[in-house]
């Protein structure tokens, strides 16, 4: 598949992105999560609120739109620096977001640590980030630099001073986001700024924005959960229904339970530091 253009910062829909086919049904669940998905994002906080819109609505009941080759896509990586709860939790949520993006941080101030209080600290989940930087060289600073601080077992810090109120505000050139990292706890401040520009980071990112354009989404946030998309900043209410559905149905068919053979949790469940 040829390289398509960079997708322009005004949260248009990209047409040189085709969703890869992960299976037949994928096809469907990429229009689906695409055309919800570039309605649902707002690259400033002054953007219209359009997490309600029927656009966004069409993915909001968690009984419908589950698709078995998505739910393959959570690496489940014991490893992942960039993830948080258990590696064989029963439910996986994959977030493709951006730093710059309005409701990204919304969501990772209102309903990710609920979900995280609520869900990851007692095994039912596990949050994977995917960086998915659509908004241009700044988005995909941060998108470097939050993997760059991963390396350091500072992901989550580098995540929550990024997506705090006003961070978005000042941008994300290299010395912003360099002072994200020192306020994110990152020790080897030279170390995170040789990996930021590295080989490395910049593969790293490219696979996950890759992935994201796989399934369809084009904008941020798009949400997988056990399979099933959602788009946009939903209602806390939107997420927990589909976390207990993906959950119960995990039940039901007897996969995974949060526990390893042996009988002992895995992965640290903390989450992002308060």
């Amino acid at each position: 598949m040829s390289t398509p253009k960079k997708p322009v910062s005004t949260g248009q829909k990209s047409s040189s992105r085709k969703p890869l086919v992960y299976g037949a049904v994928t096809v469907v669940a990429a229009g689906l999560l695409g055309f919800a998905s570039y309605r649902a994002t707002a690259p400033d906080d002054t953007a219209p609120d359009t997490s309600s819109a029927p656009a966004a609505e069409v993915s909001a009941d968690p009984n419908e739109g589950v698709y078995p080759e998505l739910a393959k896509l959570a690496r489940r990586d014991a490893d992942d620096k960039l993830a948080v709860g258990r590696a064989d939790a029963p439910v996986v949520l994959i977030e493709y977001a951006d730093f710059k993006c309005g409701y990204c941080g919304k969501f990772a101030r209102d309903t990710e640590p609920k979900l995280i209080e609520k869900y990851v600290k007692d095994g039912t989940l596990r949050i994977e980030w995917r960086n998915f930087p659509i908004f241009g060289e700044e988005s995909e600073n941060a998108a470097r630099g939050a993997w760059a601080a991963g390396q350091q077992n500072r992901f989550w810090e580098f995540h929550g001073a990024a997506y705090a109120e006003g961070a978005k505000e000042k941008g994300f050139g290299k010395d912003r986001v360099k002072a994200l990292a020192e306020e994110a706890g990152v020790k080897d401040l030279s170390r995170f700024m040789k990996d930021l520009d590295g080989d490395a980071a910049r593969a790293a990112v490219k696979k996950d924005q890759e992935q994201a354009y796989g399934i369809g989404a084009t904008s941020t946030p798009s949400f997988l959960i056990n399979g099933r998309p959602i788009a946009g900043a939903q209602p806390d209410e939107t997420f927990n229904q589909a976390i207990e559905a993906a959950a119960e149905q995990a039940k039901a068919t007897g996969e995974n339970t949060g526990k390893d053979t042996t009988g002992n949790a895995r992965n640290d469940a903390e989450g992002p530091a308060k």
